[in-house]
């Protein structure tokens, strides 16, 4: 009986050390996840927030892909599956369908998140991953469609981790559509130990600063201007303790074979983070590994950041500045000089000689280049052949414009990838340009002077496209870095990007992308300057002969009004003149005054 208790109090001892222990541990757990749990800052118009799952689930039917065709065979597992059951389907080709809308009609499956988002609250889960003194922790939100301009898709996963060493904290990254960014702990923003993250509107990608998004992946529109997320604004769950958590299919509508490559199927869950067919679950199993291909941002690269999205700002501030200079010089020029009769010289056109021609094609230059600034620049177009279907277009690979900038997307079997963006008005700062040289051109007295001019405004119009030209020719050596870092290295993809590069006028190629395991597409591809690329390349040209032109035809367009200037001069010298006689006079009246009182003495 004796060892009977004593056995019984040991096991009760025992039963607490150990229980204490995992105890210890799950709140260990807990502890670093709350900690250095993120703020998120979104965009005033966005509609979705980070949300259990277990809503998303309970509005979707589960489906398999069974064949390849044009609308995806598939059949129904599920018509309502439930959590337990999600985390026990092992295959990569089933998919949630949420059955309150599509992706391409989603009015019904965020006006439902709406109505209930007052019941469901905001979540947030966390992972944690330890390798001998690093530790990282991975904060995953859920939310339940992406609305980005890159892409649509129903179900959205994106991801904060901060990287731990020796149990401090000294690096933060966030994902970005597929890849993302990475920021040393003094950099980013805090309030304590709690990181500051930036949501974009409708793709969800994080940023660190509410800046950001027009330089890099995705011309993303970010903001701090509407709901803030703190951390106990959102319940924090562990990703461990989620039976849906080994789901291996993908959290969206997935319903044509083009919707991968158009970036409209739904994304995998965290397990298999950006995964395709034959690539690894790095972002989970390896988060160092995963962020070692980001791009590392700096003090730098924010104030560039800060101005681009302050551009329209830092803009107009310039120009002002640019306008009071130059309504200084005129009215300088005018006391001068004078303006001539025609005020803009570039309107002394009077009969067939050399000023006249310079002039006139001056003036046709300046047109052309007005409708070069609101035309396409230079694209990479794209289209999709599948065997047995018809092929179909897809977004640009590369697109140049006056307008948006630069965007360059690069197609997956996990949808359009965005490689860089560069969010640019460069029609708005030519077209200001021109502005303010036709401005420049007033009271310009002679030919030889306003062919300089002329010249040198023809070497800026056209620079703009020969850098893009140069641009063009460096992408091979960059694409094959970026591919190599974040593709695997796929020869195929380096192979069109160089052909592009080597031919940067125009050219044609073609490459084959996995679609399923047995499937391939054919991307065909087509490059070359658009018709706004070749106007402004040609408005430049024009422009600079007709400078030539000018400077040859050594004519004076008025007579400058040169005496005012020595008409002053000649007032100073009589002014100077009549003081000296004037003092002179004085002086000689007062002698004459001493000497007759002397007499009278």
């Amino acid at each position: 009986m004796k060892n009977r208790i004593v056995f019984i109090v040991v096991f009760f001892v025992l039963s607490l050390f150990f229980g204490s222990i995992t105890g210890i541990a799950t709140t260990s757990d807990e502890y670093i996840a709350q900690q250095y749990s993120p703020i998120l800052y979104f965009e005033k118009d966005e509609t979705c927030y980070p949300v259990d799952v277990s809503y998303y689930i309970e509005n979707s039917a589960l489906y398999v892909i069974s064949g390849v065709d044009p609308e995806l065979q598939t059949d129904l597992v599920s018509e309502s599956p439930s959590i337990e059951d999600l985390g026990n389907q092992s295959s990569e080709y089933q998919f949630l369908d949420n059955q309150l809308g599509t992706t391409r009609d989603n009015n019904g499956i965020i006006l439902d998140y709406q109505n209930n988002i007052s019941q469901l609250g905001y979540t947030i889960y966390s992972h944690i991953y330890s390798n001998g003194g690093t530790t990282v922790v991975q904060y995953w939100m859920f939310y339940v469609f992406n609305k980005g301009e890159l892409n649509s898709h129903e179900g959205d996963w994106e991801m904060v981790q901060i990287v731990l060493s020796d149990s401090k904290p000294v690096e933060v990254m966030c994902s970005q559509h597929y890849s993302g960014q990475k920021a040393s702990w003094d950099l980013v923003e805090k309030e304590g130990d709690h990181v500051k993250i930036y949501v974009a509107l409708g793709s969800h990608a994080n940023y660190f600063r509410p800046y950001s998004g027009k330089f890099g992946l995705a011309s993303d529109v970010v903001g701090d201007n509407g709901k803030v997320l703190k951390t106990n604004d959102y319940t924090l769950e562990l990703l461990e303790s989620q039976d849906w958590l080994d789901f291996k299919g993908r959290w969206g509508e997935f319903f044509t074979i083009d919707s991968i490559v158009l970036g409209e199927a739904g994304p995998y869950g965290p397990q298999y983070y950006g995964r395709a067919f034959e690539t690894s679950k790095a972002a989970w199993d390896d988060p160092i590994e995963w962020g070692a291909n980001l791009l590392e941002v700096n003090t730098y690269f924010f104030l560039f950041e800060w101005v681009l999205y302050n551009f329209i700002m830092v803009f107009f501030i310039a120009t002002a500045a640019s306008i009071c200079i130059l309504a200084f010089r005129i009215f300088r020029r005018h006391r001068r000089y004078g303006l001539g009769p025609r005020i803009l010289s570039v309107l002394y056109i009077d009969g067939f000689n050399l000023k006249s021609i310079g002039n006139i094609l001056c003036i046709i230059g300046i047109i052309i280049a007005i409708f070069g600034l609101f035309n396409q620049w230079y694209s990479v177009s794209t289209n999709v052949v599948i065997p047995g279907q018809t092929q179909m277009n897809l977004p640009n690979l590369i697109f140049i414009d006056g307008i948006h900038g630069l965007q360059m997307t690069l197609p997956s079997t996990t949808g359009p990838t965005p490689l860089g963006s560069f969010m640019m008005p460069f029609s708005l700062i030519i077209g200001i340009g021109l502005v303010f040289f036709v401005i420049d051109t007033i009271g310009v007295p002679t030919s030889k002077k306003l062919g300089k001019k002329y010249v040198l405004r023809g070497i800026r119009v056209a620079l703009s496209i020969i850098m893009i030209l140069v641009l063009i020719v460096m992408l091979g050596p960059i694409i094959n870095e970026v591919v190599e870092s974040q593709a695997g290295g796929n020869a195929e993809i380096s192979k069109i990007f160089n052909g592009i590069s080597s031919q940067p006028f125009s050219g044609s190629s073609a490459y084959t992308i996995p679609i399923t395991e047995n499937e391939y597409a054919t991307i065909n591809l087509e490059w070359g300057l658009g018709s706004g690329g070749f106007l402004l390349l040609i408005a430049g040209i024009i422009i600079s002969i007709s400078g030539l032109i000018e400077f040859a035809a050594h004519s004076i367009f008025f007579e400058q009004k040169t005496f005012e200037k020595s008409n002053k001069k000649e007032h100073k010298k009589l002014n100077e003149k009549s003081k000296k006689t004037l003092d002179e006079s004085r002086i000689e009246k007062s002698s004459s005054a001493d000497i007759e009182k002397k007499k009278n003495d």
